[in-house]
């Protein structure tokens, strides 16, 4: 009988297929082992890091048999004992697009039981570098700003990051010795503009950022939540306004709203006679929705969480969500499809939540009519989908 695997064991295994979470799939002694730093194809020296009943984890620590899909990494602390900021950095930027397609295959193969290919849409810059607008830094034992080791708590002291903007890079916030353990929130804008902040309290710069996106402009605070790709919020306005086949005088929810990101394009298409009900849970982002349509008539922001508030809403034409990682759910896929919009416009940073509840509205006579992927988080394994679902029939809703 084979010994079980424990953490430190070396072991050579062959590198086999992408899993959703920035690990690939490889097998010692009928044992399954998740392995970063590694590429499907490569022969490699895994390093176990962790052990549990049902599976192993590693690193791979030597390549013997490289994949020419293999680069050197761009930063020194993304390696194998680094942070766990990014996943992707030893894999070419066009590589790492197509093994996203895969897994976005995957998970609506296995759990949205249907079957899509979608179109993989580049952002710039086109290295993957210097992109990310908004952190939370952890603070290590030494004071020293830092990001967590994968899957643990301890913080992997940094000087630089490769995916931050420069305004965060400059901010001086590696240099400095910090008290205390909560994280620093280090925010940069479209105007190059730079707050830190830690636990809700301002520390430096302004305490409003300002974000232009086309015409638009919006005045948000740190803590509310924004795309965290600097040019995302232009792609993914232009993608859901495209797919949403909005008219004058439409009736839209706009669910997850934030401080409004979509609803501010929406509100000018549909006209006076339309109206777009924001819904958002978190207070300060609703308190920059306020602000920022204070003077929209067609705009109405609802604080709450949706499957409180969209009950509430009469009728509808269009749905868009926006939701966290966990995505819908069940119950609001319900209150949605009740509601007969004829169309809904999902927007997702998770393919296997976005896999789930589409499954959910094509049970409930809506097709998938249209899927994007949007690499808005180059060297990660994340990716930002956005689906188009059209009412196919008035049927009643089909049991189970």
């Amino acid at each position: 009988m084979s010994k079980a695997l424990e953490v430190g064991d070396n072991i050579e295994v062959e590198i086999g297929p992408i899993a959703h979470g920035g690990h690939f799939i490889a097998r010692h002694n009928g044992q399954v082992v998740f392995v970063r730093h590694a590429i499907t194809y490569e022969k490699v020296i895994v390093e176990i890091t962790s052990v549990s009943s049902k599976l192993a984890r590693g690193d791979a620590i030597k390549i013997l048999k490289p994949s020419p899909d293999r680069i050197k990494e761009s930063c020194e602390y993304a390696v194998p004992g680094g942070c766990g900021g990014c996943d992707f950095q030893h894999i070419k930027i066009s590589a790492q697009r197509e093994l996203k397609r895969i897994v976005i295959k995957d998970q609506f193969s296995h759990i949205g039981k249907v079957e899509v290919n979608p179109e993989i849409i580049n952002v710039e810059p086109k290295n993957g570098l210097n992109w990310r607008t908004r952190f939370d830094f952890a603070v290590s034992n030494n004071g020293r700003a830092g990001l967590y080791s994968p899957r643990t708590k301890n913080v992997v002291e940094i000087d630089h990051c490769m995916i931050a903007t420069k305004v965060i890079n400059d901010s001086g916030i590696f240099e400095r010795k910090w008290k205390g353990k909560d994280r620093i929130r280090v925010s940069s804008s479209s105007a190059d503009e730079k707050n830190i902040s830690r636990a809700g309290r301002n520390i430096s710069g302004p305490p409003l950022l300002h974000e232009t996106v086309g015409d638009y402009l919006y005045e948000i605070s740190p803590e509310s939540f924004w795309q965290g790709h600097k040019n995302a919020p232009t792609t993914l306005i232009n993608a859901a306004l495209d797919l949403m086949d909005l008219n004058i005088g439409d009736k839209v929810c706009d669910l997850y709203g934030g401080v409004g990101l979509f609803t501010m394009g929406i509100s000018e298409i549909i006209g006076e006679n339309g109206y777009v009900y924001l819904v958002e849970s978190d207070d300060y982002a609703t308190k920059d929705a306020r602000k920022i349509f204070k003077n929209h008539k067609n705009v109405l922001v609802r604080k709450g969480r949706v499957e409180k508030e969209l009950p509430l809403v009469d009728s509808v034409d269009v749905i868009l969500l926006d939701p966290p990682r966990n995505g819908a759910g069940s119950l609001v896929v319900d209150q949605m499809v009740s509601k007969k919009p004829r169309t809904i416009v999902y927007v997702s940073c998770d393919p296997a939540s976005l896999a789930r509840d589409t499954k959910l509205l094509l049970e409930n006579n809506y097709s998938l009519d249209k899927i994007i992927a949007i690499d808005l988080f180059p060297m990660t394994h994340h990716i930002e989908c956005v689906a188009k679902f059209k009412q196919t029939t008035n049927l009643p809703k089909k049991s189970g």
